[in-house]
Order: C-alpha cells, then sequence, then structure tokens
C-alpha cells in the first residue's frame, strides 16, 4: 500500500523530477509498462479499442515487434533501477505491468479481425500511439530549444490537460461519427460533382496548399467568433485557461468546441472532394502544428512568421497581455491576420504570462466541461 500512496502522490504532484534518483528513469518505464499494458488489452479486444482507420493503415507485425520492444526497454530499465536501489517502487509498478501484460499474452496476443462492420469503438490505439510519439518527440524538441527553460515535464496543471488528452483520444470515433452526421446533413445539399472533379484533377502539392487554405479560413473565422461572440466564448475559455504553454496544452478543449469546429472545417474539405491522399497529408499537417504551436520552445523562423503560424505567433494568441488579446486567429498561415488586422503588434518577443484574463475558468477536467454551462460571468 506504500507503492500505492507513493504513485498517487506522484500523480497530484508537479514540478521537475529530482536528477540522480531514478525518478525521470522509473517514470519512463512506468509509462512504457502502462501503454504496453493497454496495448495488450486493445489486441484482445480490437473491435471495441482500436480505430478502423488506424487498423487499416499500420501492420499488426510491427505493432507487435514495438510492444515487444517496448515491454524489453520497460523491464531492463526497472531492472536497473532495482539493482541500483534507486525509486524501486516505481520499478516494482513497472514489473507488476509488465508480468500482467505477460500474463495476458503479451506481444503473441492473437487477434481476430473477421468482426461486424461499424462496431462502436473508443480510440485506445489512437491515445497509445499519438502519446508514445507525442512524447517522444515534442519532449525531446522542447528539452532542446526551449523558451521557458525552468519549466518541467510535469508542471503546474498537467494533470488536467492530460485528461483533456485522454478523453479527446478515447472519444475520436464518437468525435467522427458527429462531425460526419452534422456535415453530410448540414452541408450534403451543396456539394458539387464538377467543382470535386476539378479539385482531384489537381497537382497534389497545389491541392495540399488549397485545402490548408481553405481549411484555415475557415478555422480563421470561426475562432474569431469563438471570441467575439458570447455564447462560444464559455467553449472557447477553457482552451485558453492554460496557464503554461507547452506540447500538452493544445488538448485542453471543449469536447462541443472540438465537434464544432471539425464540423465547420471539414465542410468545405467534403464538398470540395480532396482526393484521400490529400486529406491524409492535411491531417499529418494540422497534427503537428496543433501541437508544436502550443510547445514550450523558442521557434519564431525570422521573415517566414509572417506567412505561417510558428509556436512564438500562438503564444501570443494565448497571453494575457493587453495588446494580444482577441488576435492571431490563424491556425497555418499567419498572413491571414496580417490581412484582416489581427495580427498582434508588440515591441516584445514574447508574451508575460498565459490564460484568461482574471483567471476565471476553474482547474480539473469535469469542472471545465461543466463551466460554459456554469459560469455567471
Amino acid at each position: 500500500m506504500d507503492e500505492l500512496d507513493k504513485l498517487n502522490r506522484l500523480t497530484k504532484s508537479h514540478g521537475a523530477l529530482q536528477p540522480g534518483k531514478g525518478m525521470v528513469s522509473g517514470v519512463i518505464a512506468l509509462g512504457l509498462a502502462l501503454l504496453c499494458f493497454l496495448g495488450v488489452l486493445a489486441f484482445h479486444w480490437p473491435e471495441y479499442l482500436t480505430t478502423p482507420q488506424l487498423r487499416q493503415a499500420y501492420k499488426v507485425d510491427v505493432i507487435r515487434q514495438l510492444l515487444f520492444w517496448s515491454l524489453v526497454l520497460s523491464g531492463s530499465i526497472a531492472l536497473f533501477n532495482v539493482i541500483r536501489g534507486r525509486a524501486r517502487w516505481l520499478a516494482f509498478g513497472s514489473f507488476a505491468l509488465i508480468g500482467l501484460c505477460l500474463a495476458l499474452g503479451g506481444h503473441k496476443v492473437p487477434v481476430d479481425s473477421d468482426f461486424p462492420d461499424h462496431t462502436p469503438y473508443i480510440g485506445l490505439d489512437w491515445f497509445i500511439l499519438d502519446l508514445l510519439g507525442s512524447t517522444l518527440i515534442f519532449v525531446f524538441v522542447e528539452k532542446l530549444f526551449a523558451l521557458r527553460k525552468d519549466q518541467p515535464v510535469f508542471r503546474a496543471e498537467w494533470q488536467t490537460d492530460f485528461q483533456h488528452f485522454v478523453v479527446n483520444h478515447m472519444l475520436v470515433g464518437f468525435v467522427l461519427l458527429a462531425t460526419n452526421l452534422l456535415v453530410h446533413r448540414l452541408f450534403g445539399w451543396a456539394a458539387n460533382d464538377g467543382i470535386r472533379g476539378w479539385v482531384q484533377q489537381l497537382n497534389f502539392w497545389v491541392a495540399l496548399f488549397l485545402i490548408i487554405l481553405v481549411a484555415d479560413l475557415v478555422q480563421y473565422w470561426t475562432h474569431r467568433a469563438y471570441h467575439e461572440v458570447p455564447m462560444l466564448w464559455r467553449l472557447h475559455a477553457v482552451h485558453h485557461s492554460v496557464k503554461s504553454m507547452d506540447w500538452l496544452a493544445g488538448s485542453r478543449q471543449h469536447i462541443l468546441e472540438l465537434i464544432l469546429t471539425r464540423t465547420l472545417v471539414l465542410a468545405p474539405i467534403y464538398l470540395l472532394g480532396f482526393s484521400k491522399e490529400v486529406i491524409d497529408a492535411y491531417i499529418i499537417v494540422v497534427g503537428f502544428q496543433a501541437v508544436f504551436n502550443h510547445a514550450n520552445v523558442s521557434v519564431r523562423l525570422g521573415p517566414l512568421r509572417y506567412l505561417i503560424v510558428t509556436p512564438n505567433f500562438h503564444h501570443w494568441h494565448h497571453s494575457q497581455d493587453q495588446e494580444a488579446l482577441d488576435k492571431n486567429y490563424a491556425a497555418h498561415f499567419a498572413f491571414l491576420d496580417h490581412l484582416f488586422g489581427t495580427a498582434v503588434k508588440s515591441d516584445r518577443e514574447w508574451p508575460a504570462r498565459y490564460g484568461v484574463l482574471g483567471d476565471y475558468v476553474p482547474d480539473g477536467f469535469f469542472k471545465q466541461v461543466a463551466f460554459p454551462f456554469t459560469w455567471k460571468g
């Protein structure tokens, strides 16, 4: 029970992990073991725990190898810490999860792909792969090019943003179903085969630029509406309440805002009939920028910052500084804000503080889900 109490205190705390005590490596080992356990569950019940789109994109044998070597790495790190007498309680937690994985079949679990179409599912595989990939890439990048060098990985309120990350990934199936239904019901009447045929004949790179531009134009005005329409601001204030910018900060988003924004952005993409290859490339671009532009990295890109949205550009959007309020709405192309007169103009390179002016949005996932309906401001 003492080990469980220590783990519980760790998950509720924030701040830098003490180096040289096995805490950093112990957390890595435990995190890997937990992801492996979730991966084994996904192998057992793929029809309910994995997304159909991802199942078509990855090879099971590759995922098996990834799972196997993750188990080996987690166990090796934990064993090293036990031998060195460092954070043994974290190591034993890793061993417990690894043992559970092996008891359930580990990387050798047979996968049955013969199940009915349209089975209700949650995106456990999407959550695992995105969390693993994001931490490997962006935590490394943030340490290498840190803007605020004293900001730890487990900064204040990380638990709230992680809960948003979990829920928004797990409900990917529900979000896709809701947005597709809304797009077809609200905008299906406007689809034109002639326009779609012309768009599908475009050069790939021309089409990719066009899809990003069209999506960002819709994103710009939708985003601006979130700031200027009081009812919509109730939803969007949740996203702006984050006080520390890093790769996880962008995950703080109310589920209703997520559905509404994706519906409006996907509508012109659906109506113009972009090819699957172009849409897949766009998803990669938007996925990267959504995380990178919130990251704790010191990147400005020189003159290119007037054309492309960078972390510097988007950090200003999250600032409490007066000159930055209701500015820098674009998600991809910064020139849109310069064109529409909403670009931040400041003598300083970076903002001083982040969050909602007045800090009236409560911390905590469930409080933030309820906030738009309970706020009396």
